[in-house]
């Protein structure tokens, strides 16, 4: 069983506290990232987030559409 690294932990903590500070849900944050032109559904992106398995890419992508400015990452 392969263990999750406090890295990934990191970068897990990152997109759910951003969602969590617009108060945006899964299926909202589908939409979201659909309307940069981001192909996902809800349930493959609940899994990737909480694998914490993604790539850098995919978590700027996540943080555009969610609109984050900047990001503070002694809180991650």
């Amino acid at each position: 069983m392969v263990e999750r690294t406090d890295w990934e932990e990191r970068a897990k903590g990152i997109i759910r506290g951003e969602m969590a500070r617009r108060s945006v849900t899964y299926a909202q944050l589908v939409e979201k990232l659909a309307a940069i032109g981001v192909e996902e559904n809800e349930r493959n992106l609940r899994n990737k987030v909480s694998r914490g398995k993604f790539t850098a890419g995919f978590l700027i992508q996540v943080l555009v559409a969610l609109d984050a400015k900047r990001l503070n990452l002694e809180d991650a």
